[in-house]
């Protein structure tokens, strides 16, 4: 398949996933129009003595909050975790909740996990804001605040515009309770640096034909990216059926890291900022040891890259756009429909 099949939009594989993959930056641009208004509503419902920030997710959802937890701490400076639905809906736990701010996250906001969690932990004391597109959902009936992301229905199984809509809604969120860099203009130019990526796939043609001969993949990254890395990884697994596991570099030098010298080849994600040198690092170790290592971001040596202007807040938007072209553009080099990936549905009952 040639590159101008391979981003053709009449493509019969993966043509959904495309087409809301293209409308994402009409989607972040109407959700940031509302910044002011989502944050002045967030701020009167957190309590004022605010404990923490406990997140509820599932899938690409709970990559995205994982970015989101990195937000919120930096943002609050009151600790963020991520709860495990099983504590309320097998075990049964009391959990009390008090001063805490419950983040719900969910595309349809019809996963009943999340939904009872909700409902229970506002029951035991917590202030819950729901991440949704549904605002008729029974999510969005639980939670006392609902954001409204705006990214409408999403009909191909991989989750798209909804996943970098939510990272968005999560630095709006955070922002508002603190100070994470997210100035006006920087907020105002995503859009237009998400239609640049959009519209220079070549890149990831570039990285789908290294990934062609393989049936395995690592990504990698560390801070505000490690979500990104995760939901890349999903990404390529959900559209082509290829092993695929993100770790952060921390954790992949625990260990992990034995694998990388013969074995799968490893995208490690980074952008300018604290976590950056640790990441650039790390591929020379790896490709020292005799690893197949490539770079993505708008570093040096970079293969994959985007703005650096983004703040650092953004760039996990603009990495998953990026992982988004690398799943599609791979699959189609397969043969298959991103679309519709076997054994697979939308709304996940759990």
């Amino acid at each position: 398949m040639d590159p101008q099949e391979l981003t053709s939009n009449h493509s019969q594989l993966g043509r959904m996933m495309a087409s809301e993959m293209a409308e994402q930056p009409q989607t972040l641009a109407a959700l940031l129009s509302r910044r002011d208004e989502i944050s002045q509503e967030i701020r009167s419902l957190v309590p004022a003595r605010l404990a923490g920030t406990v997140l509820v997710a599932r899938g690409s959802s709970d990559h995205a909050a994982t970015c989101g937890a990195y937000f919120l701490e930096m943002a609050t400076g009151r600790p963020v975790a991520s709860t495990s639905p099983s504590i309320v809906t097998l075990y049964r736990a009391p959990t009390d909740f008090t001063g805490y701010l419950l983040v719900a996250v969910s595309q349809s906001g019809r996963t009943p996990e999340i939904v009872e969690v909700v409902i229970r932990a506002r029951a035991n004391g917590a202030r819950a804001i729901a991440l949704t597109n549904d605002l008729g959902s029974p999510l969005a009936g639980a939670a006392d605040l609902v954001v409204d992301l705006g990214a409408g229905q999403e009909r191909a199984v991989p989750a798209t515009k909804t996943v970098t809509a939510q990272l968005t809604a999560f630095a709006i969120i955070a922002q508002a309770l603190g100070d994470l860099g997210l100035e006006d203009e920087a907020a105002a130019e995503l859009p237009s640096q998400v239609a640049a990526v959009l519209a220079d796939p070549a890149p990831a043609i570039a990285l789908a034909e290294w990934m062609r001969s393989t049936d395995r993949l690592v990504t990698v990254a560390r801070g505000l990216l490690y979500g990104a890395a995760c939901e890349v990884a999903l990404k390529v697994e959900e559209t082509t059926s290829r092993f695929t596991a993100a770790f952060s570099a921390a954790d992949l030098r625990h260990g992990p890291i034995a694998i990388a010298s013969g074995g799968p080849p490893v995208l490690a994600f980074a952008h300018p900022g604290p976590a950056c040198a640790d990441i650039i690092k790390l591929v020379t170790e790896l490709r020292e040891s005799g690893a197949n290592a490539r770079l993505a971001g708008p570093v040096e040596g970079s293969e994959l890259g985007w703005s650096p202007a983004a703040p650092e807040v953004l760039a996990p938007v603009l990495a998953v756009i990026r992982g988004q072209q690398l799943a599609l553009f791979l699959a189609r080099l397969l043969g298959r429909d991103p679309d519709a990936p076997p054994g697979l549905t939308k709304v996940t009952v759990t």
